[in-house]
């Protein structure tokens, strides 16, 4: 199958082949990939998937989980697919299947599901994404898997996940960003908004420490972020700061809305008699489509 027949079948019925995956297939059904049908398998047969983008599992919400299983057994089987004889990876359900390990289950249900690479990463990723279980970091790197290895465009993922191709791109500004600074956002402690704001920033791990230890909003994370942008191409620019008026609310709130439209850096400078608009773009690609949207316009 080409990777164009590929993308649109994906775009077409990932999202209800999600849905079957989950429930159970009797035997005889007529399918058009080989199924199998709900078996019990020891928990030490089944492992994850290595390529999972989903890294962070809070403790607390698997203990809870291990709880409920205890109680009430696995509702949901885990689905995964064989990757040797007796040997499955999962494809769907891994927090399932952690839980049932604290809760000291021998056997878990699986669902099996020959799929292959390919498929089995497109399931995890998209499956993730649709049911808000990634946090901005774990996605932006699941996007860019699809992406560096399956050829995806940033609209070919908009249409899969059901999101714009502007959420896709500003996610993907999130991996410029250092170690440090993706691992506070990993954590919960600055939110996708406070770290894009960082990511063009002359120190970007200085800046979100502040922003974490003053407990600052991402308003405010975009306006320390400005300044620092603009004291790199202006030393004097704090003396000139000083001296002006800040940059009023109405085009500070256009600059965002048009940045997170187009993915990109923009700074609209207006005065009385006029001003300008600038797109910040640093690769060939990120040019080609600022033009392709003009010209659709």
């Amino acid at each position: 199958m080409s990777d164009d027949n590929s993308k649109r079948r994906l775009g077409r019925g990932l999202a209800a082949l999600i849905g079957e995956m989950d429930q159970p297939v009797a035997m005889g059904t007529s399918q058009s990939a080989p199924v199998n049908p709900d078996r019990m398998v020891p928990i030490e047969f089944v492992g994850r998937n290595p390529r999972n983008p989903r890294r962070y599992f809070d403790e607390s919400e698997l203990q809870d989980l291990a709880a409920s299983i205890r109680q009430h057994g696995i509702v949901q089987p885990v689905v995964a697919r064989t990757i040797a004889p007796e040997r499955y990876e999962i494809i769907a359900g891994e927090r399932r299947w952690r839980a049932a390990q604290l809760a000291g289950f021998v056997e878990i249900p699986v669902i099996v599901r020959n799929v292959d690479d390919r498929t089995a990463l497109e399931i995890a990723i998209v499956e993730n994404v649709q049911r808000s279980d990634l946090n901005p970091l774990e996605e932006a790197l699941g996007y860019d898997q699809l992406i560096a290895e399956h050829g995806y465009t940033q609209n070919d993922l908009g249409e899969i996940i059901g999101k714009s191709r502007s959420h896709v791109a500003n996610s993907l500004r999130l991996l410029k960003l250092p170690d440090p600074v993706r691992d506070m956002l990993a954590s919960g402690a600055l939110s996708a908004g406070h770290a894009r704001a960082l990511v063009p920033t002359s120190d970007p791990v200085g800046l979100a420490k502040a922003i974490v230890a003053k407990g600052l909003s991402v308003r405010d994370a975009e306006r320390m972020a400005q300044n620092d942008i603009k004291a790199q191409s202006d030393p004097d620019h704090g003396r000139k700061e000083a001296a002006r008026d800040e940059k009023d609310a109405d085009t500070v709130a256009l600059e965002r809305t048009l940045s997170d439209s187009l993915g990109l850096d923009v700074t609209v400078s207006h005065k009385a008699n006029g001003g300008y608009l600038r797109i910040n773009y640093k690769t060939l690609e990120q040019l080609e489509e600022i033009c392709r949207l003009l010209e659709r316009r």
